[in-house]
């Protein structure tokens, strides 16, 4: 396409006379030393955009036509005078949203279409990874084990749903035991290569874009906020993605690897249960699952320190490997702690600081949550898990497949998994028998297949007859701050996250549990950008934006973390029939919100995030908002609770074994069980739990 057919393109889908357009977008990223907007390709960018219906275009009609009135109020030519046409349209949401638009363009990949050259990298001083990154380092997985939608056989010992974290763990147990397992995956299997060098399309970026990984647009789901339902994308974090791929949210997480405390476990012991909670303990502690934890830690590899670990819980083993080497940086973090007497440790992380597993070490990328591991230092199900099942010859994987319902017979025994698919034809369905089923497809879509799966003798789906199944939904509420320093205290080295203290997880007066907090992961330049417009740090467009970048991206430390949610009964999923995704299955509604205790615990961990960083010699410190009450239930990457574990089939969905009250063949082995989600990423505790229940299922318990 010619530069003048992609004008004209572009001045199709917006209507907006190409001199204003190109006006508006320059306003927004002015040139200095270094190009404008429309200089280093933003046009060409939103033609994409806009093409692609990844952004509303009729957002910038509306702000086009309020620019043209400002201007005529003020007299002036608004192709001429726009900047100061756009100072008059103040705090404008769709002019927050256009200038976000093409700002993360400019500072985003190159092959995006609006960062020409990667000239604002060079401005901003920020680079992908060591030289020649990636493509000297990109390899291709091996595709053993998988088959086709047709070739999947009629029986199974073993069919496990979805294959991130616990299914993963759960299919190396079965197969080292001798069992024959399909491995059923929502997502497809791409290549590495796919998963890399896109930073507005990732999982993890939260700029409004469908996710490379998927799923796509044709899977809805329905969030009920303060009493209205509203149907949305994958590409809203309302949706509550944790990702869609072989892998699942292993193959682009953080990969912090916290063991949860014994506290954890007995969290409605330890502080009773709030009004209008439904806060509870574990049926099982930490000393069950500690040969689990570290089984985890040695199967998967993890490089941590228990040095300034104040958890306080004892461990059979010490991790595999030494933390990553700290990066100098963060020198005036570790002091900013002394001068509070806070104890502070390595971030335990499931990447490999030396060669491990048959994988390479990490070489410390700037492309790393949200992104594929192009060499493999980052472990997931997908490179450690998975193929230990796939080696034995006993596992094979097919990928987008949905489970559409569990089988069961007239005496109510699960019996197999229907599966459906895409096909040339339409919707293919078939139905696989299976001696044992285990459900591990995340807190969301785990709740919704066995709501799905109802029977004569369960209406209302699958171990549903007591109505828990889909309570209790949770996932992590973040705090943060953000502090601004006089010199540069980043050196922009990956993954991120080097130093943490865990001295706020419990034992807070006043406060429901607490949190871990650390200092984050490297953003990409349009995160910074992000951060610090959203925090008004720098303004959102202009000349000040673009030089607060320049000079602020290696100046800034962010320290945030999650906390211990306290459960509600009301946070859940259900079906919602009346909305059906691409194979015609109902998708998952989801309604609730966060507990008044949240909010609470939130305000406090956020003080201690600003106090650390005001004691290490930040200049300014900016604390993150608090999330508003009924703005919808929390989710995301950290999904859990639906499943809930118990000793009681009327307060909770699996016994102690993880098997489905009344359905002994049946086992959830995500975070679906967890009773209560920990203060820390909960990734290690999902493993460990998966293994401990694929081992009793091996034992014939």
């Amino acid at each position: 396409m010619t530069d003048s057919d992609s004008r004209g393109e572009l001045v199709g889908l917006t209507g907006l006379d190409p001199a204003l357009l190109s006006a508006l977008v320059d306003a927004i990223v002015p040139a200095d030393d270094y190009p404008s907007a429309t200089a280093a390709g933003g046009l060409e960018f939103l033609r994409r955009v806009f093409a692609a219906g990844e952004q509303p275009v009729e957002r910038l009609h509306a702000l086009a036509g309020r620019l043209v009135q400002a201007a005529a109020a003020l007299g002036v030519d608004p192709a001429v005078a726009t900047t100061q046409v756009l100072a008059e349209l103040g705090d404008d949401e769709d002019l927050a949203w256009f200038a976000g638009l093409v700002s993360i363009g400019y500072y985003g990949d190159p092959d995006s279409g609006g960062n020409a050259g990667a000239r604002s990298w060079d401005m901003v001083r920020w680079r992908r990874g060591p030289e020649g990154w990636p493509t000297d380092f990109l390899h291709e997985e091996d595709r053993t084990g998988q088959v086709g939608f047709a070739e999947v056989g009629e029986r199974y010992d073993v069919v496990i749903i979805g294959s991130g974290a616990g299914g993963g763990a759960a299919a190396s147990v079965f197969t080292a035991a001798g069992r024959r397992v399909l491995v059923v995956e929502a997502g497809r299997w791409p290549a590495d290569a796919e998963l890399v060098g896109d930073h507005l399309r990732t999982p993890r970026a939260g700029f409004g874009f469908p996710p490379t990984s998927g799923p796509d647009a044709e899977n809805p789901r329905v969030v009920q906020i303060a009493g209205s339902a509203l149907a949305v994308g994958p590409a809203d974090w309302r949706w509550s993605n944790n990702a869609s791929s072989l892998g699942g949210g292993t193959r682009f997480y953080g990969a912090q690897a916290w063991r949860f405390t014994g506290t954890d476990f007995r969290m409605a012991s330890a502080y009773g249960v709030p009004e209008g909670s439904a806060l509870a303990d574990w049926p099982i502690g930490y000393d069950d699952l500690e040969p689990y934890y570290s089984r985890a830690e040695w199967e998967m590899g993890v490089a941590g320190s228990t040095v300034g670990d104040t958890s306080a819980m004892h461990r059979s083993r010490d991790y595999p490997m030494a933390p990553l080497p700290a990066p100098g940086a963060i020198a005036p973090l570790r002091a900013g702690a002394d001068r509070l007497g806070m104890s502070t440790l390595a971030v335990p992380l499931l990447v490999n600081s030396t060669p491990y597993g048959g994988r390479a070490a990490c070489v410390r990328c700037s492309e790393c949550v949200g992104f594929a591991c192009p060499i493999g230092a980052r472990a997931g199900s997908h490179n450690t898990t998975l193929p230990a099942a796939i080696a034995t010859g006993l596992c094979e994987v097919v990928v987008e497949t949905r489970a559409a319902r569990i089988v069961t017979e007239a005496s109510g025994r699960a019996t197999g998994v229907e599966l459906v698919t895409d096909a040339a034809a339409g919707v293919a369905r078939r139905v696989v028998l299976a001696d044992e089923i285990v459900v591990a497809a995340g807190a969301v879509e785990s709740a919704r297949l066995l709501l799905a799966s109802a029977n004569d003798a369960e209406p209302n789906g699958l171990g549903n007859n007591a109505d828990q199944v889909g309570r209790h939904l949770q996932g992590h509420a973040y705090f943060g701050a953000t502090g601004v320093f006089a010199d540069e205290v980043v050196d922009l080295l990956g993954p991120g996250p080097a130093i943490a203290s865990c001295d706020f997880r419990h034992g807070n007066d006043g406060i429901i549990g607490g949190g871990m907090m650390a200092n984050e992961f490297v953003p990409t330049p349009s995160s910074n950008y992000s951060y610090l417009s959203g925090l008004g740090i720098i303004p959102r467009w202009g000349a000040e934006s673009k030089t607060g970048m320049a000079r602020l991206v290696r100046r800034i430390q962010r320290i945030a973390g999650p906390v211990q949610e306290v459960t509600s009964a009301e946070s859940r999923v259900r079906l919602e029939p009346g909305t059906r995704d691409r194979l015609g299955l109902p998708v998952a509604r989801l309604s609730g919100s966060l507990h008044p205790e949240d909010l609470r615990t939130l305000a406090f961990m956020r003080e201690r995030a600003a106090e650390w960083l005001e004691a290490s010699g930040a200049e300014l410190v900016v604390r993150n908002p608090l999330p508003a009450l009924g703005a919808g239930p929390s989710g995301g990457q950290h999904q859990a609770g639906t499943c809930r574990m118990g000793d009681d089939p009327a307060t909770s969905v699996v016994d102690p074994l993880g098997r489905v009250w009344g359905h002994d063949n049946v086992r959830v082995a995500d975070g679906s069980v967890h009773v209560t989600n920990g203060g820390v990423n909960p990734v290690l505790s999902i493993v460990a739990n998966a293994l401990r229940i694929a081992d009793l299922a091996v034992a014939g318990r």
